[in-house]
């Protein structure tokens, strides 16, 4: 798992609060550049006049004076050009929030939820972190414009209404060729005057994934932890499709909800058929996950009858359907073609005893967190 947020050592310090700053290898930028960029220094190479400095010398230099100097370990040597990071060197604080090479780049922008669901990744803190949405327009105009595709995820980012909106304008402004996916419970949706809002933004592969996680309201609400949520889901989700957008519907599989997965996969077939794709997901055990884990476990081997059942449901209606977040060796081979490797590949992660199957490239593999708290007890190399 990549170290993307840290603590580092600070040699010099000039810069008061903290920044956005690209990171480049070239000690020979025009000094007008050197001013928004940091260098990712070399021994014997004076990194003079760059906003910022990261090495792993532990000595001052005298082209130090006029730039915030870090030092940084082993763990980053995944940085390189292009990359974009938050430094600040009052405190050493460093987050890599964009990485140039990796096509699973997400912009976080609220910790705050309008839900409480029982196995988020990413729990609701009642703060104010609208200056993450600040950082967010900031970033985007650092963004390369070749990026293939870019997330935003939360919490639940609508929560910002308007200005949610104006920031998926000023995306594609500047990101024209960029897909966007984004992460929503769709309830602001509910509200078909802020539905054409999203789409006014008229992006042309631009898609928001929306949780359905039973057909049954009460099992759903009981879920997400909210009153109410099922109705203004569905409907968010029908004023979405209302004004031509695309919409994927996700389903964590999970004990609390495995035994109505396919009458799920029904209501969403029957009622739901003209969404854009549909993702059956494994969980990752993370955040409320890991409290929760006795009362959410199941393993992915013990469900697969029911993941392939799942499956054939959707695909005979004409459906897009994907499995996310499994292993090779927990499904049943009817769901290969529906298969991806969808783990993002900075929390991707394999057992010793993936190292010698032969389907290891094919793979997803696990999420670190699996690796760490709970995994399935069948995950056997392919000979």
């Amino acid at each position: 798992m990549l170290k993307l947020h840290g603590t580092l050592p600070v040699l010099n310090s000039v810069t008061r609060g903290s920044y956005l700053v690209t990171v480049t290898k070239s000690a020979n930028l025009p000094p007008v550049l050197r001013k928004r960029r940091a260098l990712l220094k070399q021994p014997l190479v004076d990194g003079k006049g760059y906003k910022a400095i990261l090495t792993n010398e532990r000595q001052r230099h005298e082209s130090y004076v006029d730039s915030d100097v870090f030092i940084i370990s082993t763990a980053y040597d995944y940085l390189d050009d292009g990359d974009i990071i938050r430094l600040d060197s009052a405190s050493g604080s460093f987050s890599c929030l964009y990485r140039r090479s990796s096509p699973n780049n997400t912009i976080l922008l609220t910790e705050q939820c309008d839900h409480y669901c029982l196995m988020c990744s990413q729990p609701p803190k009642n703060v104010d972190d609208s200056w993450l949405l600040k950082e967010a327009f900031e970033l985007i105009n650092l963004i390369p414009t070749d990026t293939e595709r870019l997330g935003f995820s939360g919490g639940e980012p609508t929560l910002y209404g308007d200005k949610f909106i104006e920031l998926l304008h000023h995306t594609r402004r500047f990101l024209p060729n960029t897909g966007i996916d984004i992460l929503s419970n769709g309830r602001a949706f509910r509200d078909i005057a802020f539905a054409k809002k999203y789409a006014s933004v008229n992006h042309p592969n631009m898609l928001i994934g929306i949780p359905i996680y039973s057909d049954d309201p009460v099992r759903h609400e009981y879920v997400v932890q909210s009153k109410g949520a099922f109705d203004e889901t569905i409907r968010g989700i029908m004023n979405l499709k209302e004004v031509n957008q695309k919409v994927e519907i996700r389903i964590v599989i999970q004990k609390q909800t495995i035994d109505r997965l396919v009458k799920t996969c029904e209501f969403i077939a029957r009622n739901l058929l003209f969404v854009d794709h549909v993702a059956l997901m494994g969980l990752e055990i993370t955040g409320f996950t890991r409290p929760n884990l006795d009362i959410l476990w199941i393993d992915p081997y013990e469900y697969k009858d029911n993941l392939s059942e799942a499956v054939a449901l959707l695909n005979s209606y004409g459906m897009t359907v994907s499995v996310y977040n499994h292993q090779l060796c927990t499904i049943n081979p009817d769901v290969l073609r529906n298969y991806r490797k969808s783990i993002s590949d900075w929390k991707t992660e394999y057992l010793d005893e993936c190292l010698r199957c032969t389907k290891r490239q094919d793979c997803g593999g696990l999420f670190s967190s699996s690796k760490q708290y709970r995994h399935s007890k069948y995950i056997k190399a392919f000979a």
